[in-house]
């Protein structure tokens, strides 16, 4: 019965992380910039700027951790450059981390059921990680943080199941080190929860010194090439752009409160009023942001590429569950110690920047919510067991509670289909792919074809359209200096310009004979020749002939 129940959550899984795969939501720039860079690779041996298998690769000059990139390859190379390319890798670990969260459950807790219908914590936390909002969102697109959260999981499971066994515990350091090569926050995160296994598991540690010594060396070496990279200046100016000291607030207030003393450079008011107390408070602040219950089961990320309309990291009945799930660990801690050590450093990554919080950098705190949440059900379970004796009245309390668990999935999953994509228009590059289907079916007799950029980064979404010849791009074009941002972009390739298509009057003598594509509060009224829709029925661009 436990398998058959644990096949059916995992074909839930592929189907909720599948389901129009290719379609929605629209390709970003970001995995436009992911399946382009494959696609160079395989051609050329190259990325797009020219640069021989990186471990960053440039791309906006935010410099992307590279195993991604390496994961997407052969499905570029056997299925071409489409969008169901750059997204397969992530659906498919996306599921297998459905499956991972069970094992590393059954691993934690060994031959201990919980409750009195006898089921274990796995079932249930797979289940949940199946149906989680947070979890879908970012297995559904070439997103880097799932795969380092699926490589984070597999790392610690390893780690729990080859305690004395070498071959394993190699695996197991692999892994993390597999992390750290996909996404920035894991270059912190992992290193944090080896700290938590070295205070937890000590005792065991000192009895396989040997095999934990090796397996440190064996990892010590596989991460020699990114500790290489990130003493370059640019590997890390991406960090450096977001990160918690690039935010001069801190420093701002720290004059304020000094200059409301008579005596601003005296010695109190200076040990009182300063860099380190201030940063410091930022930083806490934004660590315990990422537990508040707004963030959690409401509204989620402020950043709409990251959420979906009126949807938390959590389903709203999960806050019971923790709540539950808290009471009894902390009654017993037991073997939930490391659980709650990796809650504690899971968002620390994401708190030292000033963007916080943030569901992208803390998405591998999705594990222990998940894990704490399933007990919390569990042991509700037991709860209304014991309270309600009559058998009418418990099933009557499993169906609400059952009913309760189905609606909120539906509706998330109706937010997200029907929803998102209206209500953040923007949050995705709707209406390029349009755009360029239409340019390719015109008539080439225009020199020059006018692209707005104010959508993020549209060179890299034509070049994934065209199939643009990667040598051909990468002896042509030229990146500009970072924006404020931090970001470069290209602003022409081929016939391909893509620049600020305002003031109008300017535009249009600047290029004659061409075509412009500006949106539709950018082109006047006059020639338009064809407006341009995305796939959620919005209004993206208005092509004129000039």
């Amino acid at each position: 019965m436990k398998r058959i129940l644990l096949i059916l959550i995992i074909l839930l899984a592929g189907v909720l992380r599948f389901y129009k795969l290719g379609e929605y939501p629209a390709l970003n720039a970001d995995e436009a910039a992911i399946g382009y860079n494959a696609y160079s690779l395989i051609l050329t041996g190259k990325d797009e700027h020219g640069n021989s298998w990186p471990i960053h690769f440039q791309s906006f000059n935010d410099y992307k951790p590279g195993l991604y990139f390496y994961l997407v390859l052969p499905l570029v190379k056997f299925l071409g450059l489409s969008e169901w390319a750059v997204r397969i890798p992530n659906a498919i670990l996306g599921v297998l981390t459905v499956f991972l969260v069970y094992l590393f459950c059954k691993e934690l807790f060994p031959k201990r059921k919980f409750g009195i219908w006898n089921l274990e914590v796995g079932i249930i936390a797979s289940f949940m990680l199946a149906i989680s909002p947070l979890h879908i969102h970012f297995s559904r697109g070439g997103w880097e943080v799932d795969v380092s959260t699926f490589f984070i999981l597999l790392g610690v499971f390893l780690f729990l199941k080859g305690r004395k066994n070498l071959t394993v515990l190699m695996f197991s350091v692999l892994s993390f080190v597999f992390a750290m090569y996909s996404y920035h926050a894991a270059r912190v995160i992992v290193p944090l929860l080896g700290v938590g296994m070295l205070v937890i598991y000590r005792d065991e540690m000192r009895k396989n010194f040997k095999n934990y010594t090796l397996a440190t060396l064996v990892g010590l070496v596989a991460i020699l090439p990114l500790v290489k990279e990130l003493t370059k200046t640019e590997a890390i100016s991406r960090a450096a752009g977001v990160g918690l000291f690039s935010d001069p607030g801190p420093v701002n207030r720290v004059n304020e409160q000094r200059g409301e003393h008579s005596y601003f450079d005296d010695i109190k008011v200076k040990i009182l009023h300063n860099k380190p107390v201030n940063y410091g408070l930022t930083f806490l602040e934004n660590w315990i942001e990422h537990y508040d219950g707004e963030f959690l089961f409401l509204s989620g990320d402020d950043i709409q590429r990251n959420k979906t309309p009126e949807t938390g990291q959590l389903y709203l009945f999960q806050l019971p569950l923790l709540l539950t799930g808290f009471w009894f660990i902390f009654k017993k801690p037991g073997r939930w110690t490391f659980i709650l050590w990796w809650l504690i450093v899971g968002p620390i990554a994401s708190a030292f920047t000033f963007q916080s919080p943030h569901a992208l950098r803390a998405h591998n705190m999705v594990i222990p919510l998940t894990i704490i949440s399933a007990y919390g059900l569990l042991k509700t379970k037991d709860l209304i067991l014991m309270i309600f004796k009559n058998r009418i009245i418990k099933y009557s309390v499993f169906s609400v509670m059952f009913l309760v668990i189905f609606w909120e999935l539906t509706r998330y999953l109706h937010m997200y289909y029907v929803h998102m994509t209206k209500e953040y228009p923007f949050s995705s590059q709707y209406g390029v792919k349009e755009l360029v289907d239409y340019l390719e079916t015109t008539d080439r007799k225009f020199s020059k074809v006018v692209v707005t950029d104010r959508y993020d980064q549209p060179y890299i979404l034509f070049l994934f359209y065209l199939k643009y010849p990667p040598q051909k791009f990468q002896d042509g074009h030229v990146l500009t200096e970072r924006d404020r941002f931090g970001f470069s972009t290209v602003r022409q390739f081929d016939r391909y310009v893509f620049t600020s298509i305002q003031p109008w009057d300017k535009i249009r003598d600047d290029f004659r004979d061409s075509l412009i594509a500006g949106t539709n509060e950018e082109v006047p009224v006059a020639n338009i020749v064809k407006k341009i829709y995305g796939s959620n029925g919005y209004l993206y661009f208005e092509v004129v002939a000039n």
